[in-house]
């Protein structure tokens, strides 16, 4: 199921699920051009200035996971190059988190998609529990286990998982629909909606 969100794009899961689904735009990808990622959440929750449950959820989290963190930490890296290396070596999908990494340059070179706020040279100590396991809330958005989370170059998108196989149908179906429509047929469309709409709103122009 899971891999079967590989190919529907953030824009169409957007469409479908609506704003509060997709994280805000301070979460992006931190090296372009960035592959599409889609995975099941594996949530993990860090106190600020603290990376130790991330530094432990890279080896037990699953292959193909997406590791999803909420910190809000904004002084301090939550993970580096090699934490990157070893999560990638062990088939993390990619991490998407509420704060910082450091490293990039070494993340860059070794391809591993990581979404977050940004890069700060320091590190974070690694003495204080977290959580693993529970509701967290990345980027605005509330991800528990079980939710698949699919990010690209557009965004990240949380896809809740009492909803995956009907999210799944209404993506696909839209998809469908916008592949079978030519350009023209889109302007023609368009247009006439947007003249209706400008007239309904007395605009003469």
């Amino acid at each position: 199921m899971n891999s079967a969100f590989q190919d529907i794009p953030p824009t169409t899961l957007a469409d479908v699920l609506g704003r509060d689904r997709v994280m805000e735009i301070g979460i992006r990808p931190l090296w372009t051009p960035v592959p599409r990622v889609a995975g099941p959440a594996y949530t993990v929750r860090c106190p600020p200035g603290d990376n130790l449950m991330l530094h432990a959820a890279i080896y037990r989290a699953e292959p193909g996971a997406v590791i999803v963190v909420e910190s809000g930490d904004l002084d301090y890296a939550l993970a580096g190059g090699n934490v990157c290396a070893v999560a990638h070596r062990r088939g993390v999908a990619a991490f998407v988190l509420d704060g910082l990494i450091r490293d990039l340059g070494e993340v860059r070179e070794i391809g591993f998609p990581v979404f977050a706020r940004g890069v700060i040279p320091i590190p974070g100590t690694k003495s204080v529990l977290g959580s693993h396991g529970a509701e967290v809330r990345c980027g605005g958005v509330a991800v528990n286990p079980g939710d698949v989370v699919v990010a690209d170059e557009e965004g990240v998108v949380v896809v809740p998982a009492g909803r995956h196989d009907e999210v799944l149908a209404a993506s696909r179906a839209k998809l469908a629909k916008e592949e079978a429509e030519t350009l023209d047929d889109w302007e023609r469309a368009h247009r006439a909606r947007i003249e209706k709409t400008l007239a309904d709103q007395g605009f003469t122009g």
